[in-house]
Parts: structure tokens; sequence; C-alpha cells
């Protein structure tokens, strides 16, 4: 097999402190795996500014014009984290022969990408980096994330226990993957969806060198939430189980009612009627609400807006 064109995406988000630390590793490391021979000579990487409001599209530029190896594509705003990524695939998709997505703190040990190659080379067309172990999170982080993974698998989303977004996708999967056109995008779910050989590389979880996380944890709750109700009706479901719930306790309540009746114990109370009155209406403002979440999803999927906007391209 001939040497893969490979290209790396790097979503970049208020990253000046550390992308050109995250640059001179990346060099450091391409240059080596070319010398080998694992990937083409012209495999490039490409950063992509998801609306960042520090430096850090200067940085870029000033990057591409002293390495024509770095594609740089700024976005005309914030889009996110998923549409960045799909914004830097789709841009190139026709020029390389096999993608890798990381992002650009380089917490996701760039050494593994060795084994991704390796697993491409032998015929995998995605190649999923899983963390090994979660030593370097505090306990709460540890326990929420494998939480969150272990309900998305229980509700029937595909996803692969510990892994984020650090993968490699051949060509004809990124070209199947362009057919989910949702805007709602959780590529964690989706990607699993697309099917072809797929293999696993672990690696262990790096410290953060520089700058400061861009997922503090609501951010992290909302990308969990996307995740589930883009992925799975099962919270609807429960709406109903709850509905079932509540019926059965109102007819506990209506027989309560009918038995005072009967044997002449019917004292008139405040609290007997304010508790089912603020049981009831409680629960039905969350049915609704989370019935509304959906109904927005949809509401901004039939809109048909695009998932990110190209305000310019450079080296392109």
């Amino acid at each position: 097999m001939n040497s893969p064109r490979l290209l790396l995406v790097i979503p970049c988000y208020n990253e000046q402190e550390i992308l050109h630390l995250t640059y001179a590793e990346l060099c450091r490391y391409y240059a080596e795996i070319k010398d080998r021979g694992l990937v083409a000579q012209d495999s490039k990487l490409c950063l992509v500014n998801d609306g960042s409001r520090d430096k850090t599209w200067e940085i870029i530029e000033e990057l591409c014009a002293k390495d024509e190896n770095v594609i740089g594509v700024k976005l005309s705003r914030n889009f996110g984290h998923q549409s960045a990524i799909m914004a830097g695939l789709e841009k190139n998709m026709d020029d390389f022969d096999c993608f890798i997505t990381i992002d650009a703190d380089l917490q996701d040990d760039i050494n593994a990408i060795t084994g991704m190659i390796e697993k491409y080379r032998e015929g995998a067309r995605i190649v999923y980096g899983v963390r090994s172990d979660r030593r370097s999170d505090s306990w709460f982080k540890r326990f929420t994330a494998e939480g969150f993974y272990t309900i998305m698998q229980k509700m029937g989303v595909p996803v692969v226990f510990n892994h984020a977004d650090f993968r490699l996708m051949d060509k004809r999967v990124l070209q199947e993957l362009g057919n989910f056109r949702e805007i709602n995008l959780f590529l964690r779910g989706v990607v699993p969806l697309i099917g072809f050989k797929n293999e696993k590389v672990f690696y262990s979880r790096l410290e953060r060198q520089a700058g400061e996380s861009k997922y503090p944890l609501s951010k992290m709750l909302l990308f969990a939430w996307n995740g589930i109700t883009s992925f799975s009706t099962f919270p609807m479901r429960l709406v109903l189980y709850f509905g079932f719930f509540n019926f059965f306790v109102a007819m506990l309540i209506v027989g309560y009612i009918l038995f005072s009746y009967l044997v002449g114990y019917t004292v008139p109370g405040w609290t007997s009627t304010m508790l089912p009155i603020t049981f009831f209406s409680g629960s039905n403002m969350m049915a609704l609400g989370l019935i509304g979440e959906y109904i927005g999803k949809i509401y901004e999927e039939v809109k048909g807006r695009p998932r990110y906007i190209i305000e310019k391209v450079v080296n392109e």
C-alpha cells in the first residue's frame, strides 16, 4: 500500500496560548512519520478557527505564511466544535486519502496517530482513539464522563466508550458522513452509525500544557444533553412512564378521598389540596419542557440552515 495522504484537522477556539506549541509538536511528529514512510510527504495540517475572540486566526495566518503544509480555515463566527471539525473535513475531502481529527490542546497523545495509520494500512476505514484510563481526571469528572457513556449506550446510542473526537476516517467514510445533514451534529454517535471496518487505538490522556479548557462543566453538560436528545427518544418515553406513575398516584388519591367521604372523615384542608396540585403541575411542566426540547430540535432541523460558513481559506 502506498503511503496515504493524511490531513490532520485541528479545530481551534481561543487557543493563542498553545497554538505555537501545538504547531511545533505536530511538525516534529509529522516529519518523523514522513521519514518512516507512514504517510505521504505532502500530508498537511488544517487549522480551523471557530470564531475565536483572541489572536488565534492571526497566528494561523502567520503559520500558513511560513509553511505551505498548513491550511487555514476561518469560520465567519463561532459555530461550535462539531461544526468546525466538519468544516475542516468537508473543505478538503477530495484532496487526501485519510483524515484525523484532534483538539488543539494536544491532551490526546499524538503518538497514537502512528497506531491509527497502521490500522488504516491494514484495512480499517475508521480508527477510534480511546482513552485507556481516566487517572488524570478528577473523581467528579471521571464519574460523570463514564456515567454519560454508560447512559448513552443503555439508551441505544452507538457511542464508543471513552472515545471523544480523536479518530481517523478514510475518504469513503467521510463521503458517507456528508449524507448526515442534521444541524445538531453529534459525531461520537454519528460516525459509528456509518459502519465499515473499524479498530481502536488506546492511549493515555496528557495534561494541558498551556491555556485553559474550553469545555467547563456547563458546556460539558450541554454537550451531553445535546447528544442524548439528538440520538435517543428514551427521555420522551420516560415522560410516558412518568405519566402512568402520575395516573397511578392520582387514582390512589381518588381512592383515599372516596374512602374518607364514605366513612364521614372529610375534613377540608389546605395541605391535601395544594400537595397534589403542586406535584402534578410541576411534573406536567417538566414533561412539557422535555417535549419542547425535542420540538425545538425539529424546528432547527427543518429550517435547513448551514452548519457553518467559511469566511476565508489560506493555502487552499
